[in-house]
């Protein structure tokens, strides 16, 4: 009787210990903001116009070719998306958030999307504060 008694605590704990992993492992699955299906998430920072490489998260962006990369500004001030570096001739050539477009970063929770097809690195910047500095690199 004791011995059956042991037998059933054992399975029960088994069967415990199996559904506990499962549910763990469902909750515990990797959620980067890498690579996520078709658009790659990324955040302007609170008080990022005072900030240079950390100003946009994650710096840098990493996606797979025909992958959209949302930018969210999740700051209280103007800012933009503007690839290459300030005061180069080529700037906001590949993509630009503007600064008068219906994609403006002009407040917060406002979005501006690319969709990179070729692969590459892709530096851009804040055109009204060209400190802060971010990276793409699409492979």
């Amino acid at each position: 009787m004791l011995e059956n008694m042991v037998k059933e605590i054992v399975y029960f704990a088994a069967i415990s210990i199996s559904i506990l992993s499962f549910v763990l492992i469902g909750t515990c699955t990797y959620n980067s903001v890498f690579a996520q299906g078709d658009k790659v998430q990324a955040s302007i920072v609170y008080g990022a116009s005072s900030l240079t490489d950390t100003a946009y998260s994650p710096n840098p962006i990493e996606a797979s070719i025909n992958q959209t990369v949302v930018w969210t500004n999740d700051d209280f001030t103007f800012h933009t998306v503007t690839s290459g570096s300030a005061g180069a001739v080529d700037a906001g050539k590949a993509f630009d958030s503007g600064l008068a477009s219906p994609t403006a970063l002009s407040s917060q929770g406002k979005t501006f999307e690319h969709t990179f097809d070729t692969p590459g690195e892709y530096p851009y910047f804040c055109i009204l504060h060209p400190a802060m500095v971010g990276t793409v690199i699409v492979t």
